[in-house]
């Protein structure tokens, strides 16, 4: 059984008194008031059968294109032909999200909703005009898109200039590009709606890529430094990063299943090591702990975890001393060590001080990715892994697919990717405009503006979706074993348990749990051995 309640969050929080000290927001770590995360055997679980079946939420296959769009696919640059088959090939939609009907009556549009409709509003420009600018700045949108309110048919409008931007850019034609993105900034703000705000940080980024291929900003060292300050808010207790978390049920989800994928595993050994090669705060392992130590039938001595860090040591530290308070509270037997290494080429198996009898797990989330603009490190480190042979590899990461050479392809597929992210956060949010504002300036912008605005090593934030992950863990002999009842049990549990739970969708690829936003999949939850 497997309960954290409120106060086990208190004490976890409470434990860095310096840090929180700094934290004048009256802000809990998580809110989980009245929350109860059971998991009971299997033999007890009458509805696990059935919350499977509820996760297993089928994607879209129609393979249904008009025919316009096919006498359209001809007439574009080739560049933004992945705009044409967006329904239908590029992003599969689940059954659960309804399909765009304009009707006479104003209907209020999701994020995403309104992104396809500029796409195809976009496609549709090169049908009609040869001109596309005049096309943009002249087309009546509202008596295209009858029943559209006049708030969702300017936000049309915004997403058909963005689009235009991008493909100019895409053709190096950066002054017809400028002339787009003002148009745009003259409806964007950070403080819009969900698509004015989204359209502002994409266009933010689409002004940087011009001045650095114009010569205007050779600044080197942008992409790491961005990186910086997206892990900077994840290694300590950041107010906003905790509201967002609190909220928003896309990070839950996939943190309990995944610590539950992780007791499944070892639940049974009187030794635990856990491999984290990105601890963060560590607040998983604060939940781990709780769930060990009220287990009465445990056979656990000694439970190590281990933090894998190249940089940000004295964060690490703090971590440690929250959880080594942590655990002494409820009386666990508990190491905590740390393996420091300037550069991830420089790690050895040995580094991890490994006993024969610990039953070792690796934890990686949000932490392959960021190795994908350095190959060989990546490569490197998965040697290191393969040579531990742990029980399992737990592995979460974003599921999107913004990795491509292709500029205008790897615009797009960010474009659909953030604008989910965006509408989480203003459907979840609404009463803490602080805080939302925040995560966006200070954390989603970073990630756009890597994706958009870089090339080379200095794009560091990139996401490759779970079948290019599996294609490269095959390469070291790995395989995907298949998420417990229990842990799909944890995922449809704290979905349900979210005011805006209903949108958090879950659905199954092959053995892997992806957890998304109004059926646009966002993160990935895998569970690996080797073979």
């Amino acid at each position: 059984m497997f309960h954290f309640d409120q106060s086990d969050f208190d004490k976890f929080r409470s434990l860095n008194s310096s840090e929180s000290n700094h934290m004048d927001l009256d802000l809990d770590f998580v809110s989980l008031d009245d929350w109860d995360f059971d998991v009971a055997p299997l033999q007890h679980q009458s509805n696990v059968y059935e919350t499977k079946k509820l996760i297993s939420v089928q994607t879209d296959k129609s393979s249904e294109i008009t025919e316009s769009k096919k006498k359209m696919g001809s007439q574009l640059p080739s560049a933004l032909k992945i705009l044409k088959d967006y329904d239908t090939v590029r992003f599969k939609r689940s059954n659960t999200e309804k399909k765009i009907i304009i009707s006479s009556e104003c209907v209020k549009l999701s994020t995403n909703e309104i992104l396809r409709l500029g796409a195809e509003k976009f496609i549709q420009s090169f049908a009609i005009s040869g001109n596309q600018e005049a096309y943009m700045f002249s087309h009546p949108f509202a008596s295209s898109f009858l029943g559209l309110s006049e708030e969702d048919t300017r936000n049309v409008a915004l997403v058909v200039n963005l689009l235009a931007s991008a493909e100019k850019v895409d053709k190096r034609q950066f002054d017809r590009a400028r002339k787009l993105l003002n148009e745009c900034d003259k409806s964007c703000s950070s403080t819009g709606n969900p698509i004015q705000r989204l359209v502002y940080y994409f266009s933010q980024a689409l002004h940087e890529r011009i001045d650095r291929e114009t010569g205007r900003d050779a600044s080197k060292g942008i992409g790491m430094k961005r990186l910086v300050d997206i892990e900077n808010p994840l290694m300590r207790l950041d107010p906003f990063m905790i509201a967002a978390h609190q909220k928003i049920p896309l990070s839950q989800v996939t943190q309990f299943a995944g610590v539950q994928a992780i007791i499944d595993h070892v639940a049974e050994s009187k030794k635990v090591h856990i491999i984290d090669l990105g601890i963060g705060s560590g607040m998983q392992w604060a939940i781990l702990m709780h769930a060990l130590s009220c287990e009465s039938e445990s056979s656990l001595k000694h439970l190590k975890i281990t933090a894998l860090c190249t940089k940000l040591r004295h964060k690490i530290d703090e971590t440690r001393e929250r959880l080594t308070s942590f655990a002494e509270s409820l009386n666990l037997t508990f190491s905590f060590n740390i393996v420091m290494v300037k550069d991830i080429m420089e790690l050895k198996q040995d580094d991890f001080e490994l006993d024969e009898e610990e039953s070792i797990a690796i934890f990686s989330r949000y932490i392959l990715m960021r190795m994908l603009a350095r190959q060989e490190k990546l490569d490197f480190l998965m040697r290191v892994i393969k040579g531990i042979n742990p029980l399992a590899m737990i592995v979460i990461e974003v599921e999107a697919n913004d990795n491509s050479p292709v500029f205008v392809d790897r615009f797009v597929d960010a474009l659909f990717l953030y604008g989910a992210f965006f509408d989480s956060l203003e459907d979840c949010m609404k009463d803490d405009e602080r805080s939302r504002t925040a995560t966006e300036s200070e954390h989603l912008s970073q990630g756009i503006r890597s994706i958009v605005a870089n090339e080379g090593e200095e794009r560091t934030i990139r996401h490759v979706k779970i079948d290019v992950w599996r294609a490269f863990f095959a390469r070291y002999g790995m395989e995907e074993v298949e998420l417990s009842m229990s842990s799909l049990y944890q995922a449809n549990l704290v979905q349900k348990n979210f005011a805006c739970g209903s949108s958090c969708t879950l659905e199954m690829n092959n053995n892997c749990l992806l957890i998304g936003w109004k059926g646009t999949p966002l993160n990935s939850l895998s569970a690996w051995k080797f073979s």
